[in-house]
């Protein structure tokens, strides 16, 4: 079985040069710290540590054979996003990656698949370079922050780039970014251990509710760390329906009928809640990924697979066969 990880990240030296060539104004800056990790800097955003194996290849390959992984769905790390940047700088930046990662891709094709990125503030520009990603860079699919410039995903602007995404029927892997109420959770690292999963079921509700699901049956919408408080909290979404008037101000249907469409990776850093996971939405969607490279992901994906699920059959399904059928297959034109 080839063990195929669907949310990882990378950002290489030659990508970070290009970027600085070609868009000055968003240069990410590389401050190396010790021969594992250095200090990355763009726009306003920090992130310290930046791992090493987010640049370096051989470091990635050598941790892919020590964690038992043989392939990684890659797509740019959620720094270089760039929604609130200038729009044309953005869209630069997302060309330079994309074509980098398709470059890769078609290097090691045993090793990487790609996901493309895009300067969603400006909807129709980005649809253009998502078919960009897709017809001439090889790429398999969108990675999308969960708000953009603060606004939600329902936002009726972007049915551009939904209609690329569907056409394509593309796995679109939706990330925390920019996470809402930051100004509260300056302590504790709570920006992270709870603004992402809070910021992941925001932008999942706003897909549910803003009927984009439902309009756009086609995309396999997967959210990242298992879904945030998605998987908790849908029975109230399906409630709350039946009860209010205002998640029907845009839903036609049932939002049973949206959920049933989402997908979810499977980091969860806990055995009961990954089972929990696969009652609720059944074994055959979810992925496994990790969020490598960095420190809030997990270096034991696979191990927790293993030991959290004993039937044989679902884990085949978590470590390869789902991502081959929603990422692996080729992407219809």
């Amino acid at each position: 079985m080839t063990v195929i990880d669907a949310h990882t990240h990378i950002l290489t030296e030659a990508m970070i040069a290009a970027i600085a060539k070609e868009v000055p104004s968003c240069a990410p800056k590389l401050t190396r710290v010790d021969d594992d990790s250095a200090i990355l800097e763009i726009l306003d955003v920090k992130q310290n540590p930046f791992p090493r194996a987010a640049w370096d290849l051989e470091r990635r390959f050598a941790d892919m054979k020590a964690q038992r992984v043989d392939m990684h769905v890659v797509c740019n790390i959620p720094h270089t996003f760039l929604y609130e940047a200038d729009p044309g700088a953005a869209a630069t930046v997302a060309e330079i990656q994309n074509a980098a990662i398709g470059a890769l891709c078609r290097q090691y094709p045993d090793r990487f698949m790609g996901l493309a990125t895009a300067a969603i503030q400006d909807p129709a520009g980005a649809a253009a370079t998502l078919e960009r990603a897709v017809t001439q860079h090889g790429l398999r699919g969108l990675h999308l922050g969960s708000n953009i410039r603060g606004g939600n995903l329902d936002d009726p602007s972007l049915d551009a780039v939904w209609e690329v995404a569907n056409r394509h029927r593309l796995f679109v892997l939706v990330h925390p970014h920019k996470v809402v109420a930051a100004q509260r959770m300056h302590s504790y690292y709570l920006t992270n251990l709870v603004g992402n999963p809070l910021e992941t079921t925001i932008a999942a509700a706003s897909l549910i509710f803003g009927g984009v699901i439902e309009r756009h049956p086609e995309i396999r919408f997967c959210l990242s760390h298992a879904g945030g408080f998605v998987p908790f909290q849908a029975g109230r979404f399906r409630h709350g329906w039946k009860v209010r008037k205002e998640p029907k101000a845009r839903l036609k249907g049932d939002p049973a009928e949206s959920l049933s469409r989402l997908f979810y990776d499977s980091i969860t850093h806990a055995p009961g809640a990954l089972r929990f996971l696969l009652s609720e939405v059944g074994p055959e969607r979810v992925v496994f990924g990790s969020d490598y490279p960095f420190d809030m992901g997990t270096t034991r994906g696979v191990e927790e697979i293993e030991e959290a699920i004993a039937d044989a059959g679902v884990r085949q399904a978590i470590l390869h066969d789902n991502a081959m059928r929603l990422i692996g297959a080729k992407v219809e034109a």
